[in-house]
């Protein structure tokens, strides 16, 4: 025996062994039926579940403008600098006068002239003034000889009055007016309304006439001088934040050229672009979590403002814009950060979930594979509200507790959501 086994060499002896020790692992694994250790197993659970749409946009203010120079010259004072809080017409820089175009410098004095020739058109308007109060007055008489005529149409007070041995006596009661008071009456009341429509003709002459013409004219004159002058200064349009700041005391700048860019801070937005797919889910005031990559480990929220009802389609995706307003930014968010958004469509509590990539789609139908009795059995399920790991489970003979198999075998059918 000594003899034949010296007749092997060691490294036969090492390939023979190898061969044994495979035989004997395919033969325990044939032998032993299904393993249970190779299915991937979780318990069915109760819980929260937050249904949510993300998507990521970049941040900017609600009202945003670059200030331009309308004309060349030599910058004499900056009012400003970046991060300065500047109010509607506030001015941040202006020119120096004697580096204008002529025609910016005699703006000024046009300016004052037409200013004056304003004051005096309607200082001096004599004739409108009085014409309207005539028409006041004519609305007061044709409103007594109105008022008088109604009366008659009824019971009015009369008193008659005669002379009695020397005495002058009278007597009033209740009774109608003759004949010829109410035709007095109307001969009174056609002439208040003559007069009130001579009046109101005249006084609409005056204002479409040659006063009004110039008055409007000289407003014009002002604007339009105002508007030259204006040139030599950048003025705020809107309350905000001066974010940047290119000139400086003693610049040469050109028509054109940028001054700066004020931001209105206290509003920052978000624009997002939605699937349409989940578009109809989102709706307006649904909360929204932002994270910045600018901003480490601090997490901010805000709500949705404005939802586009018009998709646009870009390589053959069409989505739909989102607009979300951050409603506890501080100065840490910037106008131009990308921020990642997670919009919360839906939010249900205490129901039964499972991972969307324990299920399977079966002849149409969407399974689940338990494990039971060391088999895994298929059980059709109706699922509800998903998000991006876990779905609701609505319909299903599934309980709290029971063993999800999330990698059945691959006879199974495909993957939930492919």
């Amino acid at each position: 025996m000594k003899q034949f086994i010296s007749r092997f060499s060691r490294r036969t002896w090492i390939i023979v062994g190898v061969v044994v020790v495979v035989l004997l692992i395919i033969f325990f694994a044939n032998s032993g039926g299904k393993d249970v250790a190779a299915f991937q197993t979780t318990p069915v659970e109760r819980g929260d579940l937050v249904a949510s749409v993300g998507a990521t946009g970049s941040v900017r203010a609600k009202q945003s403008a670059s200030l331009i120079w309308q004309t060349s010259g030599i910058v004499q004072a900056v009012n400003v600098e970046v991060g300065s809080l500047v109010s509607h017409d506030d001015v941040l820089a202006s020119l120096d006068k004697t580096s204008l175009s002529q025609n910016i410098i005699l703006a000024e004095a046009d300016l004052l002239s037409a200013q004056k020739a304003l004051e005096d058109l309607l200082t001096s308007d004599t004739a409108r003034l009085e014409s309207q109060a005539a028409v006041d007055k004519a609305e007061k008489a044709y409103e007594k000889a109105y008022n008088w005529r109604m009366q008659l149409n009824g019971k009015i007070d009369i008193t008659d009055t005669w002379w009695e041995f020397g005495v002058l006596k009278s007597r009033k009661y209740k009774g109608y007016a003759s004949d010829e008071t109410i035709a007095q009456a109307d001969k009174d009341l056609a002439l208040a309304e003559a007069r009130l429509d001579d009046a109101r003709r005249t006084y609409g002459r005056m204002l479409g006439g040659a006063d009004s013409a110039e008055v409007a004219a000289s407003r014009a004159r002002v604007a339009a001088a105002q508007s030259t002058l204006n040139m030599a200064f950048l003025t705020a349009p809107f309350y905000g934040t001066i974010t940047q700041a290119n000139p400086a005391v003693g610049d040469q700048v050109a028509a054109g050229t940028i001054g700066f860019r004020i931001d209105d801070l206290s509003h920052l937005l978000v624009d997002v672009q939605v699937s349409e797919v989940d578009i109809n889910s989102v709706s307006l005031g649904q909360i929204a979590i932002l994270t910045f990559d600018a901003i480490l480990g601090r997490e901010y929220h805000g709500e949705v403002v404005q939802v586009g009802q018009a998709g646009d389609t870009l390589q053959g995706v069409v989505s739909f814009t989102v607009t979300i307003e951050l409603t506890d930014a501080d100065e840490l968010v910037k106008p131009g950060m990308t921020a990642a958004v997670i919009i919360v469509v839906e939010e249900v509590r205490d129901v039964l979930l499972i991972p969307n990539r324990a299920v399977r789609l079966v002849d149409g139908n969407r399974v689940v594979y338990v494990l039971m009795d060391g088999e895994p059995v298929q059980v059709k399920v109706r699922l509800g509200s998903s998000s991006d790991t876990m779905s609701v489970i609505v319909e299903g003979d599934i309980k709290e507790g029971d063993l999800i198999i999330l990698n059945p075998p691959s006879a199974s059918g495909n993957p939930f959501g492919g």
